[in-house]
């Protein structure tokens, strides 16, 4: 769709009219948080937890929206609704608010409570059929004593270095370590492997995000019989694993084949990975 509404403080703006003020701290320093969503037929996806973990991000770093979370869960149903769609991604950003120059949240008002409602495609449909490949990136996830990784802050730039990284190695996507030298996560992804039939994935203090997808993929596996662990991984580890994939509400669930130019097993997509991926696209059309 082409004409695209965005919800800004309570009123709607034609895109190409949409605007903040050049002053917003938002803007100026990266001061503030967001959420990514993904409705299907109409639903938010988990709706309630990503707004749960909106409200803890901003009350991490002192900052006050200006809306109850029921007001702004209808709001972005709202935003659904006003621009007719059903599948779609949602990203939904508080900032600070415009300011005078200088780091000072007391020198801010007014925080921007934003939600944008749009289409998204981050890869190709073939690469969720043959897989990515990674490239470990030499930038690593911020130290956890600097920002916290469970704050999903607008301060994306070490995950944008890694990006970049991994597009100058011909990859789509780049694999970050932590500060001691473990894996963390991917660029906007977590990661999983698959090991004798167990599924593992790093723990929050690897310097993790926990994603809402990859909480919802650990559900399934559980449900499905499937073994899952949360355990220190090492790049040693993704080398010899059987299967490997990424989970995040843009991307949703994708295989991936090799790192570092090196084939995960066999090279394929793996059979465990097939397996959630039908799982998962089946609970966000039914939920």
């Amino acid at each position: 769709m082409s004409h695209i509404e965005i919800y800004i403080n309570g009123d709607f703006f034609p895109k190409a009219e949409a605007k903040i003020s050049v002053y917003d701290h938002g803007l100026l320093y990266g001061d503030g948080v967001f959420e990514g969503m993904r409705s299907y037929s109409g639903h938010v996806f988990r709706l309630r937890e990503h707004l749960i973990r909106l409200y803890e991000s901003a009350r991490a770093i002192m900052l006050n929206i200006p809306m109850e979370l029921d007001e702004l869960s209808a709001a972005v149903n709202a935003t659904l609704k006003r621009n007719g769609l059903l599948d779609a991604y949602i990203r939904l950003v508080v900032t600070r608010g415009a300011g005078s120059l200088g780091l000072d949240p007391a020198r801010t008002a007014n925080p921007q409570v934003i939600i944008i409602a749009d289409h998204i495609q981050l890869y190709p449909p073939e690469l969720y059929e043959q897989g990515l490949e990674l490239v470990t990136a030499s930038t690593i996830r911020n130290h956890p004593a600097a920002l916290n990784p469970r704050i999903k802050s607008l301060n994306y730039l070490n995950n944008i270095m890694a990006k970049i990284e991994g597009k100058l190695a011909g990859c789509n996507e780049a694999l970050m370590l932590n500060q001691r030298g473990e894996v963390a996560e991917c660029t906007a992804d977590n990661i999983f492997i698959v090991k004798r039939g167990a599924l593992l994935t790093p723990p929050a203090d690897a310097g993790i995000l926990e994603g809402i997808t990859r909480k919802a993929i650990m559900d399934l596996a559980h449900e499905a019989g499937i073994a899952v662990r949360e355990m220190v991984l090492t790049r040693h580890d993704i080398f010899v694993a059987d299967e490997c994939f990424l989970t995040g509400s843009a991307v949703e669930v994708i295989p991936v084949i090799k790192l570092d130019s090196r084939p995960i097993g066999d090279g394929n997509v793996g059979q465990i990975t097939k397996k959630l991926s039908e799982l998962f696209h089946c609970l966000v059309r039914t939920s």
